[in-house]
């Protein structure tokens, strides 16, 4: 399946459930200019529609997963990227161009992002949307919006909460220092580094594809909620959504399975 922005970004479904979201505009490091803000926008929107989704992975095709804010779109007077409308709530919380990083987070299912090469500014954030990260020892990334006298404002402050310790966030923040992949795992910003990001994520996905999707998709809303609910509302939250699926059709499948030793047949609907 290929969006309407046909030379950003590409989805192709697999018959498992797991969606594999490719960033495509190779020539320029998957730079993000306004066309591919939209079509990032666009592939969110048909995620979040999809009918038997269960995971997705995204990646960047090319030498790296996303080099950040394509400058010549800045350069070019974009008056969104000049900072006009930057405070409009056109997608729920967010602006546009939070929206493309915290849409992987919003989305119901797990999102594993599989990272190489350069990974600098938006594109960082965008990969700070995933719920799982896997990253090269060798990959280059930066929270690099001080370079141009700017601050993280594409979620990456949500994002990275709970991450990374706030000491270390406010020192890369502050100088826009380079990490390496293998820097970005002892930090926080990865959650595996491997030398196959890709098939390390493809991997994941499937696993959890072949998991309970109703459980799967109530531990990402819990997941979610960690960060914003007090303890009391969390309690209730974990009763709620186990109350929901305890003896369910996938709960009961979920346990004939494990005891049969065979794998599981999940209804999506």
């Amino acid at each position: 399946m290929e969006l309407h922005e046909k030379d950003r970004v590409a989805i192709d479904m697999g018959e498992d459930g797991v969606a594999h979201v490719r960033l495509i505009r190779a020539d320029k490091m998957n730079a993000l200019d306004p066309a591919m803000f939209r079509a990032i926008i666009e592939a969110g929107q048909a995620l979040y529609d999809m009918a038997g989704l269960r995971a997705v992975v995204l990646s960047g095709e090319g030498r790296s997963f996303c080099a950040g804010l394509d400058m010549a779109s800045m350069a070019g007077g974009d008056s969104a990227i000049d900072g006009d409308g930057l405070t409009d709530r056109t997608h729920g919380n967010a602006n546009i161009f939070q929206q493309v990083a915290m849409q992987w987070r919003k989305l119901p299912v797990p999102v594993i992002a599989a990272i190489h090469g350069v990974c600098f500014g938006g594109g960082l954030q965008i990969a700070s949307g995933a719920d799982i990260r896997v990253v090269t020892p060798d990959a280059r990334l930066s929270i690099m919006e001080m370079k141009w006298g700017l601050v993280p404002d594409m979620g990456g402050y949500a994002l990275w909460r709970g991450l990374v310790r706030d000491d270390v966030l406010r020192e890369l923040v502050y100088t826009n220092r380079e990490f390496s992949g293998e820097e970005a795992g002892a930090l926080g910003f990865a959650t595996h580094v491997s030398e196959d990001p890709l098939a390390q994520a493809l991997t994941i996905a499937k696993e959890i594809a072949a998991r309970n999707p109703h459980a799967i998709r109530a531990a990402k809303r819990l997941s979610n909620a960690m960060s914003d609910h007090d303890t009391d509302r969390l309690l209730m939250e974990e009763s709620r959504e186990q109350h929901a699926i305890i003896r369910s059709k996938n709960q009961v499948e979920a346990v004939m399975a494990a005891m049969q030793k065979r794998a599981a047949n999940f209804d999506d609907v």
